[in-house]
């Protein structure tokens, strides 16, 4: 079975270089978005105001020959605001379907924590299945669909917590922090908005969704030997036996890290996973699907603070 690995690797290293005409300083990010974008997930992005989330998926979606859909997630935002809805058509007397937002291939939900959980729980279907129910009728989605959703995790009030059905959904959970002081980089950035050059407008499109498809089936055939699975399958394991944990990742989380790291794999030029590239997507993998104890919260214990553990004690495979 032969895998057309200069289309994964050509690809991919077109859409870093537009990426990064924008997005200045965050290589391990941009890396990880390429991942889930190829994997054929979903990403939830965390952090601060101000660091570029809303940026660089809007950047993202313009590498893309593709459609783009942005949601602002507010507290009065309706299921139907998402998915569509029925109106009925006065002058023929019939009703009509009004598609919403979600008929994109990639959709920005701006703000996702701050809609209510019936809100939320109208992304469920989409993200899982590919596809929207309205009144009773069942629509495919475009391929690729991705959602992309941002999170500020610092503000509380007026915001509701994501479920974890919904959590799970999420192929990746992507964490931007403030770039290191000191960093040439910081610098950059205000020289590059000083001149005006900083934005969507500057990047161009890479990827046809004809080219996605063609690459994920690609993805399919990277190898994966049974000592990677074994080594997976203790690494999820090994999250729902830590005392400090409540809930343990799921099945459909080891999937994903198995995916994820065939991904990374064909970026490397490799049709093989290595123990390697399970360990660089663990953490965007796992973060948001393991929920520790209130206990372990008050020690100042995080979610990332137990993968390093867990990573230490699981065997690798030789």
């Amino acid at each position: 079975m032969e895998i057309n690995l200069e289309l994964v690797e050509q690809k991919y290293n077109r859409l870093i270089e537009e990426l990064k005409k924008v997005i200045v300083g965050q290589e391990q990010f941009l890396e990880h978005l390429a991942v889930a974008l190829f994997t054929g997930g979903h990403i939830l992005m965390e952090g601060v105001p101000g660091l570029g989330k809303t940026l660089a998926a809007r950047t993202l979606a313009k590498t893309l020959d593709a459609s783009f859909s942005r949601i602002q997630f507010t507290p009065d935002l309706m299921p139907s605001d998402v998915t569509g809805t029925k109106v009925f058509d006065v002058k023929n007397s019939t009703f009509y379907t009004k598609k919403g937002p979600v008929f994109t291939n990639i959709l920005l939900a701006d703000e996702i924590n701050r809609a209510t959980p019936k809100t939320q729980s109208a992304l469920l279907e989409c993200m899982e299945e590919k596809s929207v129910t309205i009144d009773g009728e069942t629509y495919e989605l475009p391929q690729p669909f991705m959602v992309l959703a941002t999170m500020n995790p610092l503000e509380f009030e007026g915001t509701y917590p994501l479920p974890e059905a919904q959590l799970d959904r999420f192929i990746m959970k992507l964490v931007i922090r403030h770039l290191p002081p000191g960093l040439e980089e910081e610098l950059l950035i205000k020289v590059n908005q000083n001149g005006g050059s900083l934005g969507p407008e500057l990047v161009a499109s890479v990827v046809t969704p004809a080219e996605w498809v063609q690459i994920h089936g690609e993805l399919n055939k990277i190898i994966v030997s049974e000592g990677i699975i074994r080594y997976i399958t203790a690494i999820v394991y090994a999250t729902r036996n830590s005392p400090a944990v409540l809930l343990g990742a799921s099945s459909r989380a080891s999937i994903a890290l198995m995916q994820c790291a065939k991904t990374l794999a064909a970026f490397s030029g490799r049709d093989f996973v290595i123990p390697e590239d399970v360990v660089e997507v663990l953490h965007p993998v796992l973060r948001h699907r393991v929920i520790i104890r209130p206990e372990a919260q008050l020690d100042n214990v995080s979610v990332d603070d137990i993968l390093d553990g867990i990573i230490k004690t699981v065997e690798v495979p030789r």
